[in-house]
């Protein structure tokens, strides 16, 4: 009897990535390549209440899936996976052969719902796989309860999920043991894992070495470890694994060359792989769209991150909640400042001049000689926006973002003025100028763009006017940036343009507004 197998579930958690849209014609290859190279188990996607296009792995029924198989396939097993309360169970046709196996998913608060659902696909003939959601959530005791109800059901399989990527060889150990001794014995055992650790394969290779003999495994992996970020186990390591420790005769060019063909291109727009942020929310056991939404906001250190998810009490980790994290985040951002003193000073210096606003969009290096003369011309006061710009010579550099001003001053020069928002609590100088950043960000509309936030301050200083440069706005596909400044911490859209034009049409109304360089922001105003 064959103990291991592998489970391909590119299709379906690769799916996080693009959106399931993978293309009719890359279904089809990939869904080729992985028969060729022997693979156990395809998982084609989500059985789910949507409307199906053929390019994307969603699926209503396993008709549509049918339609979309590969001429002549059938030499791997193919696998779907419902969430049973995203999924009309009464639209699951009786099992024709086409599918081996449905993967059916649920949380730790509606497990006998889960279990009905998998209860009713059995009745329709098919194997059932019983995947539930972060099993690292269960204390053991809420795990051999589930494991008893398991045992009542005789399903197919179990799966040991990772959801959160928080597992440790330790803990894998006590939860694969617990499992052996509470299932029948004849049910499959598998294993799904993330990659917020950088374990994975470690665990793998642990989770073979520990199970009985008897029991049949089946281990979750994907082309080039493709999945929600930081990723999945990675099918072509697992794959030459086995081959060398197993005798499994697995063929590893088929599976190179659809991820040369079909993975890599999407990788490159859309990157995955470990991230530390990933690693804190693993650490901590929450559920990773915390550390999404963190990540999202484009001003936080890890640090910071770290700081505020260690705020996530035990109720709120397993289930997100975004209004909580939101409001933790701005708490956070907000840190009040006693910065009367700060503004009186700059206040000497602003108040009745012209500032010039630099971004570092790049229009101000073909137009920087332009920029130069307006500043002589006006006696104006240059003043850098999350960098600083070294040909503007003086002036202020203002930081709100605590990533950026990290970057800047492991190569600040001592003698550049400095003003920072109060968010940002490492690196101050004794002469920097320090402002309350609630004082900025609640001025009007919240916002968290540097470029506006400096002008409110502007127009609290009594700045006679602002003269902006660089402010070029953000495109799509576009080099929005000079090379060398923002690098990768930038995270507009060409959404965000619209909205910040807004917040400067604000702004205008009580302190002049100049462009001095094409801004798509100036075309929306």
């Amino acid at each position: 009897m064959e103990t291991i197998r592998l489970l391909d579930c590119t299709l379906r958690d690769g799916g996080y990535i693009n959106d399931w849209d993978f293309k009719r014609k890359n279904i089809r290859r990939i869904m080729a390549g992985l028969e060729e190279a022997g693979t156990d188990l395809i998982e084609a996607g989500f059985l789910r209440d949507c409307a199906y296009r053929e390019d994307r792995t969603l699926f209503n029924s396993v008709r549509e899936l049918k339609q979309i198989l590969p001429e002549g396939g059938g030499r791997g097993g193919y696998v779907l996976m419902a969430l049973h309360d995203k999924y009309d169970v009464r639209k699951l046709e009786e099992n024709d052969g086409t599918v081996e196996a449905i993967r059916v998913t649920f949380h730790d608060y509606d497990v006998d719902e889960g279990l009905e659902f998998g209860r009713r696909v059995m009745e329709k003939g098919y194997r059932l796989f019983v995947n539930p959601i972060n099993i690292m959530g269960y204390s053991d005791s809420s795990l051999l309860r589930l494991l008893e109800k398991v045992r009542e059901l005789r399903p197919y399989g179990f799966s040991i999920v990772d959801t959160f990527g928080s597992m440790t060889k330790k803990e894998l150990v006590r939860i694969s043991s617990l499992c052996e001794n509470n299932l029948d014995r004849g049910t499959v055992l598998g294993l799904h894992l993330h990659e917020n650790m950088a374990q994975s394969f470690l665990l793998a290779q642990t989770f073979l070495e520990i199970k009985s003999q008897e029991r049949s495994c089946v281990l979750d992996a994907s082309l080039n470890g493709m999945g929600r970020v930081p990723g999945n186990l990675c099918m072509e390591l697992i794959m030459d694994y086995l081959n060398r420790s197993y005798g499994k005769r697995y063929d590893l060019d088929p599976v190179l060359d659809v991820i040369e063909t079909c993975i890599t291109p999407i990788r490159e727009k859309e990157p995955w792989g470990y991230m530390a942020e990933y690693f804190l929310s693993a650490k901590l056991n929450l559920h990773r769209n915390y550390a999404e939404y963190l990540l999202s906001r484009g001003n936080l250190t890890a640090r910071d991150m770290h700081r505020i998810l260690q705020l996530i009490p035990e109720e709120k980790k397993s289930v997100y909640d975004e209004r909580f994290v939101e409001k933790l985040y701005r708490v956070y951002e907000d840190r009040t400042v006693q910065d009367q003193a700060a503004i009186r000073s700059l206040g000497e210096v602003f108040a009745g001049r012209t500032a010039v606003l630099l971004a570092p969009g790049k229009s101000l290096e073909y137009q920087w000689d332009r920029v130069r003369d307006y500043i002589r011309e006006k006696d104006a006061i240059p003043v850098s926006a999350n960098f600083y710009f070294e040909e503007q010579q003086g002036g202020y550099a203002f930081f709100s973002n605590a990533k950026r001003y990290d970057s800047y001053r492991a190569f600040r020069n001592p003698r550049e003025h400095v003003i920072l928002t109060s968010n940002i609590t490492r690196g101050v100088g004794e002469e920097d100028d320090v402002v309350s950043y609630g004082r900025l960000a609640q001025d009007g509309r919240p916002t968290e763009n540097c470029g506006v936030l400096l002008l409110r301050l502007m127009r609290l200083l009594g700045a006679k006017e602002a003269a902006l440069a660089g402010f070029d706005g953000y495109s799509t596909g576009q080099d929005n940036y000079m090379k060398g400044y923002f690098g990768e911490y930038h995270s507009a859209r060409s959404a965000d343009n619209e909205e910040i034009a807004e917040e400067i049409r604000e702004v205008g109304r009580s302190l002049p507004v100049t462009f001095l360089t094409p801004s798509l922001y100036e075309e929306a105003v």
